[in-house]
């Protein structure tokens, strides 16, 4: 089976994380995956590559076009991609009910079929031929391990515990401030909060096992891969409901919960903690494996869809 990935161009190493590992765990089921990586940013410049996709097209042929978020997704569409499968992310779809009409329109006339990350997208989707696949976790790449000797190399302190923020804190929906807010109510020279984002693949597993608590304070998530991946590292977290975080943890402890209120982040960060102090480490490896998100189950997941929209 051979797969177009339809995918924005633009991160620092051309096609994102997520995407890459989605596609190096289809090939190693034996899926053939090509990139049409989109470069720039604006409208017209994903009005230009539309007409480029067609032109790829002509000379090139694929079973399956998967395109990745929905701007990804309307070049394909414009270009004439078919079959067509679209991944909505999660950020996509928070971006108004304009844009929900459109994936509805897409989803009845050219689509043919809609993967989403969580049960919550679904439910704003609300359509046919959708399919919740959360993206998987290279779980060969993400293990716990010893993080003491990797502080110095990202500016961790050896004294204090790290909170590790690992997003773009300019970014609205990731809600910084309220991380900082939750910082400064935390008993002084105990923590630091750190923040580290657009990092190479290779090394967020690393700085994952640096740090000693992940903290994630969204406003809005599909199902964050941060979450999963801090799991996968045996990592105790502290997060706000938003999500399928909530299904993620489940009942393994060492995962915290929290509201949007600075002083109920601030009490959990306490008990991560003391969780930490107790038991070092969390099972959320387990649980990842018990849900099934490993990348290669996942894939699978996956490869039976593209099965059915070639049936």
């Amino acid at each position: 089976m051979k797969v177009l990935f339809v995918c924005s161009g633009n991160s620092p190493n051309v096609i994102g994380a997520v995407v890459a590992n989605q596609a190096e765990a289809l090939t190693s089921h034996g899926v053939k995956v090509a990139f049409y990586p989109i470069k720039g940013k604006g409208f017209m410049g994903y009005i230009r590559h539309s007409f480029l996709l067609r032109k790829h097209l002509l000379t090139n042929s694929y079973d399956i076009i998967h395109a990745h978020y929905i701007l990804s997704a309307l070049v394909a569409t414009l270009s004439g991609s078919k079959p067509l499968v679209v991944s909505l992310m999660g950020s996509d779809l928070n971006i108004g009910k304009l844009v929900l009409k459109f994936v509805s329109f897409l989803n009845k006339n050219r689509w043919k079929n809609i993967i989403v990350k969580s049960d919550s997208m679904q439910k704003i989707v609300n359509l046919r031929n959708v399919q919740i696949i959360p993206n998987g976790v290279n779980l060969s790449l993400f293990y716990p391990a010893d993080g003491h000797p990797l502080k110095s190399k990202f500016g961790f302190s050896e004294e204090k515990k790290t909170l590790l923020f690992i997003a773009d804190p300019l970014r609205e929906v990731k809600n910084f401030s309220l991380a900082e807010k939750a910082y400064r109510l935390l008993p002084k020279g105990k923590f630091e909060l750190q923040v580290k984002y657009n990092l190479p693949r290779h090394i967020i597993p690393q700085i994952l096992n640096a740090a000693d608590i992940i903290l994630l304070t969204s406003c809005w998530e599909g199902s964050p891969n941060i979450i999963k991946e801090a799991m996968a590292c045996n990592k105790p977290i502290v997060a706000t409901d938003v999500g399928d975080i909530a299904w993620l943890f489940g009942n393994e402890p060492g995962h915290f919960l929290t509201s949007f209120d600075p002083s109920d982040i601030a009490e959990k960060i306490i008990l991560a903690y003391n969780y930490l102090c107790m038991f070092g480490q969390t099972t959320g490896r387990e649980r990842i494996l018990e849900i099934g998100l490993d990348s290669s189950t996942i894939s699978q997941r996956i490869i039976a869809l593209y099965k059915s929209v070639l049936a």
